[in-house]
């Protein structure tokens, strides 16, 4: 025997669950399946387990400058609909603290299980049912039939049929929690163009022999600017870099990341705001000192010492060193040119870049060609920066989807 539902939402993460209750709360009869055992997993860990649920710095004006797409202005229509202050308001009506910790960034100041806890509450308030764990195997569409089977959808449970099914299945990364391609094997049945995915919000790695001097500096974290491609295309960010084993991460790394492409090198100052090549010629025509203890006002001692210990024309007192030398030295500091050799892939990616092509779906309702195929969330090629712009975009199209769904009556 098939059940029947207004729609089925595939997939209960944060658009998922956010756009479920969304729709149930309109008086839609509402499934939502999902294949893992443990529910919303990549919010329980967000945040470093405090779930950075939204930015207040979004510019409703200008939203698309905090996202990355073949079209980022995509994005606008459901940012400038369901704001930052429409989902504050709602964990305030739930009694959840939070705080903002950095740049706009909101947290939960207990654990981001409490906005699990929320969207379950908004589903149970919509009368939405849920099957999890629960595989989909297959999605039937048969244009002959009425509205309100067109659809059917095989699962572990059985057959449902539905008008409208939703895919909230997010990207490919974190694969231990569950990541799937399923959402984009299921826009690829149905024609849908797709933007080729990659992983974001990603360290940087770096291979061979060259990396060798900074990979002792694993650890060492410190404020920059990181910098990559040139005029109209050069996209910068100021904030901490994280040395490590392998390579380079940290919010300036991940950040970047989202507009790194292969091959292309990074530009890195490690003193912003300062003038280093003034500052150490200042420091020549005074000081006795050796150039990494005068380095070391401006960077990190162990970044000071790593750099004069490569070259042995600067270990010595700066009122000795060669003005070439320290101009050298200088330019270095606050010009560093390096090339990644990749990322640490999926399993470290906070988000999946690409996905469905916004050019196949409609931005008002996130409706793609196909009659009654919707795509929320991360699956979509609409990518946020890091510090809660990504959990924002899941809200907001999810809400922007809920409010165009049809119930079986109409």
């Amino acid at each position: 025997m098939s059940l029947h539902f207004d729609v089925v939402v595939i997939g209960a993460g944060a658009a998922g669950l956010f756009c479920a209750a969304q729709a149930g709360q309109r008086g839609l009869k509402v499934l939502i399946v999902d294949h893992s055992e443990r529910i919303a997993e990549k919010i329980r860990i967000s945040g470093g387990g405090r779930c950075n649920f939204t930015n207040r710095d979004i510019d409703i004006r200008a939203p698309q400058k905090h996202f990355v797409g073949e079209n980022p202005n995509f994005c606008r229509s459901a940012l400038s609909r369901y704001t930052p202050q429409q989902f504050i308001a709602l964990i305030d009506r739930y009694g959840i603290a939070h705080h903002e910790k950095h740049k706009g960034q909101l947290f939960c100041d207990g654990p981001s299980q409490q906005i699990i806890d929320m969207l379950l509450a908004e589903c149970a308030a919509g009368n939405v049912e849920r099957w999890q764990p629960c595989k989909v195997r297959g999605v039937v569409f048969d244009a002959d039939a009425a509205v309100a089977d067109r659809y059917r959808i095989d699962t572990d449970r059985g057959p449902v049929h539905t008008a409208q099914i939703v895919v909230a299945t997010g990207g490919l990364s974190i694969p231990q929690l569950g990541a799937s391609d399923f959402g984009y094997r299921l826009a690829a049945q149905f024609g849908l163009r797709m933007v080729t995915p990659r992983p974001a919000l990603v360290p940087l790695t770096f291979a061979g022999d060259g990396w060798a001097p900074y990979a002792a500096l694993a650890g060492l974290a410190l404020p920059v600017q990181i910098a990559v491609g040139a005029k109209k295309e050069r996209m910068a960010f100021l904030e901490d870099l994280l040395f490590t084993h392998r390579g380079l991460s940290g919010p300036a790394v991940l950040q970047i990341s989202s507009y790194w492409k292969e091959g292309v090198p990074l530009g890195i100052d490690f003193a912003p705001g300062t003038d280093v090549a003034a500052a150490l010629g200042e420091a020549k025509s005074r000081s006795r000192k050796r150039i990494a203890n005068e380095l070391a006002t401006m960077v990190p001692s162990r970044l000071a010492d790593a750099w004069v210990g490569e070259d042995p024309a600067l270990q010595r007192p700066i009122n000795e060193a060669a003005d070439k030398a320290l101009s050298a030295l200088a330019e270095r500091i606050a010009r560093w040119q390096i090339t990644p050799s990749g990322t640490e892939g999926y399993k470290k990616a906070e988000v999946t870049a690409g996905g469905v092509d916004t050019r196949d779906l409609s931005s008002q309702t996130m409706e793609s060609k196909q009659p009654g195929l919707y795509f929320i969330g991360e699956v979509v090629d609409v990518t946020g920066w890091l510090g809660g712009y990504n959990f924002q975009w899941a809200w907001a199209s999810a809400f922007a989807c809920a409010n165009s769904l049809s119930s079986g009556s109409s």
